[in-house]
């Protein structure tokens, strides 16, 4: 029986889809709340994991072994480093990887964690393609381009961090928490994609952006989810 973790570090990111949500149970853990029950006629399991790594990862560890969900869904906003992504446009993650780890000097390479043996975390190529079909139903007006998540613990809003992410991880999207996510259901061997509406282009600008288009990109990104669900 298929069920689905889905995960949005804000609240914003999760509040219309736990207004859909026919629940059967709640459940606290690790100062979380888990809703799980029925969207759209699928199984899933809602939470607003926080802001950070952390959070995110602690919040993919729980679904596995609480809920034992057989898929993820990360939900939520991020700033372009993409010049084709636009504000409002959605991301689809091909892969994932932690822009903010460094250990060059042991000989890996820059944004690989030691000893894990891989530096991307791919997504689940089928996912990726049902969210692309889903948001192109849902967001028909809205532009969804496939492409790589990095992710730290800070927001990126400065030219010189924004040039780096690209020449260094060749990053399509910038935010906190899809790495941890990604990392957390490779390890679990759960099938998982990200899926990011643009907010910001992660720039200089990136603080007046993103208050005014948080959102509507939360919104979008959440459309797409809900259909995609009922697919999986």
């Amino acid at each position: 029986m298929k069920k689905i973790g889905i995960i949005g570090a804000m609240e914003l990111e999760v509040e219309s889809l736990k207004a859909e949500l026919s629940v059967s149970r709640i459940e606290k853990k690790a100062g979380m709340e888990f809703f799980e029950g029925t969207l759209n006629g699928a199984k899933v399991v809602i939470v607003r994991s926080g802001v950070g790594k952390v959070n995110a990862a602690l919040c993919t560890q729980i679904l596995a072994d609480l809920f034992q969900v057989t898929h993820i869904i990360n939900t939520g906003v991020a700033g372009s480093l993409n010049a084709k992504l636009d504000i409002g446009d959605i991301l689809i993650s091909t892969d994932a990887l932690h822009h903010d780890v460094d250990a060059t000097i042991f000989g890996y390479r820059l944004g690989e964690v030691p000893q894990l043996g891989i530096r991307e975390f791919p997504a689940d190529e089928r996912l990726a393609k049902l969210a692309k079909e889903a948001c192109e139903k849902t967001n028909p007006d809205i532009k969804a381009v496939l492409g790589r998540v990095v992710s730290g613990d800070q927001f990126i809003s400065s030219k010189e961090v924004k040039t780096h992410l690209i020449e260094a991880f060749h990053g399509d999207c910038a935010e906190m928490e899809g790495a941890s996510i990604a990392h957390g259901a490779y390890l679990n061997n759960i099938p998982f994609v990200i899926i990011r509406a643009i907010s910001d282009k992660a720039d200089d600008s990136a603080e007046m952006d993103y208050p005014v288009f948080e959102a509507a990109a939360a919104k979008h990104s959440a459309a797409l989810v809900r259909e995609l669900v009922k697919n999986i």
